[in-house]
């Protein structure tokens, strides 16, 4: 009888093991979806006759509708199990690929990312509370930077080989690209995620009335600045390596695998600290983000310091995006799917911001203000967590 049981918890436990694996894929399609066109930036301006700012600015647009997701994506599927709202955001996600590799318009793209900007809204509110309901609660901590290895490894990918492939068979054939891979996410998850009927509704109303806490009053405006700081100068990386560091294709792509590669560095890194160190983590993170994007610009036209500068700050970025992850099962344990719907607004709104600026800043001054922009809002981010008193739970 024992053995039978120890079988049934072996099985048990490799279900929801693949099942974190899945959505693990899923992240890393998600993350290549919203992240490669930033490699593609200058092509897909080209070819839709737009300025490197403006496309900057409306491959961001996913953000806002991310932000709109994020918020209501708990509420109105209150009543729907999870497996079956994990499976209907994937199947958004194919088909945004799809529209996008399409685009015969610079607006047909925009609609394309709008989709995107749902799926990703809608996964990334959910994603934390079903990691916490598919492993034990000792095991949230590694299940998370399982989870957000796929980050690390779409950031790795996504770009570099974005970037090269976009030469041979142009921007349309990378998006077609990842379209078998979206269909191989969508079947994975089918069969791996159990059942996961919602157990309490969440309504719009509860997840405002987080807002309340010490801890979300500090942590909304922490995330945002963080990100937005972040994004403002990731966006505009291919445009600062073509223009300041006057590297070729090769090179580029070189380039941008060896920031994503660090991403590996990073996830493990946070990972393995955050029970101790999360809250030195959400403070000096983006502290060291900024001094790495100052060293950037300092850097300038000089190849091997740029490329250790990237190195460090995509280790840098994934740590920072496993840490906040980790923040919403901590600070808000208790509310995992209202807390995170606004802490995924938050950050949403927070690239869309983020990207906005960096490209207004790039179209009518410079790169550098682009960059010296990212600066000021990490340092303002580092400054407002302070010690992690302020976004520390008050139970």
């Amino acid at each position: 009888m024992s053995d039978v049981i120890m079988r049934s918890t072996t099985t048990g436990h490799a279900e929801k093991s693949g099942a974190v694996l899945s959505m693990s894929f899923c992240v890393a399609m998600l993350i290549a979806a919203e992240f490669m066109p930033v490699s593609l930036l200058t092509p897909i301006a080209a070819d839709l006759a737009a300025t490197d700012g403006t496309v900057g600015q409306a491959i961001s647009i996913s953000g806002l509708f991310a932000v709109i997701a994020s918020l209501m994506t708990a509420s109105l599927t209150a009543r729907l199990d999870r497996r079956h709202v994990m499976l209907c955001l994937t199947s958004l996600l194919l088909l945004s690929l799809i529209l996008a590799a399409c685009a015969p318009s610079f607006l047909i793209l925009m609609l394309a990312r709008a989709l995107l900007g749902i799926v990703i809204g809608g996964f990334w509110s959910l994603a934390t509370a079903t990691v916490i309901r598919l492993v034990q609660a000792e095991s949230v901590p590694k299940a998370l930077g399982t989870m957000y290895m796929g980050n690390a490894v779409a950031t790795a990918f996504a770009a570099p080989v974005g970037s090269y492939l976009g030469g041979f068979i142009g921007w349309r054939g990378v998006f077609w690209a990842l379209v078998p891979a979206a269909i191989l996410a969508l079947l994975w998850q089918w069969r791996s995620l159990p059942s996961m009927p919602s157990h309490h509704a969440t309504s719009i109303r509860e997840q405002l009335a987080l807002l309340g806490r010490r801890n979300m009053r500090f942590a909304m405006p922490s995330v945002m600045l963080t990100f937005a700081g972040a994004f403002s100068a990731f966006t505009y990386f291919r445009p600062f390596l073509e223009t300041q560091t006057h590297v070729s294709l090769t090179q580029l792509s070189l380039l941008l695998f060896g920031l994503g590669l660090a991403g590996f560095i990073g996830t493990r890194g946070a990972s393995a600290l955050l029970d101790k160190q999360l809250y030195r983590l959400l403070c000096w993170l983006p502290f060291v983000m900024a001094f790495v994007t100052l060293g950037l610009l300092e850097a300038g036209s000089m190849l091997w310091p740029v490329a250790i500068a990237l190195i460090v700050w995509g280790a840098v970025n994934a740590a920072i995006a496993v840490s906040w992850s980790a923040w919403i099962a901590h600070g808000i344990g208790d509310q995992p799917e209202a807390g995170g719907g606004l802490i995924i607004a938050a950050i949403q709104l927070a690239i869309l911001l983020g990207g906005t600026l960096g490209g207004a800043l790039l179209d009518h001054w410079s790169i550098q203000a682009t960059f010296v922009g990212s600066i000021i809002l990490l340092v303002l981010a580092s400054v407002l967590v302070g010690n992690g008193n302020r976004i520390k739970p008050a139970f």
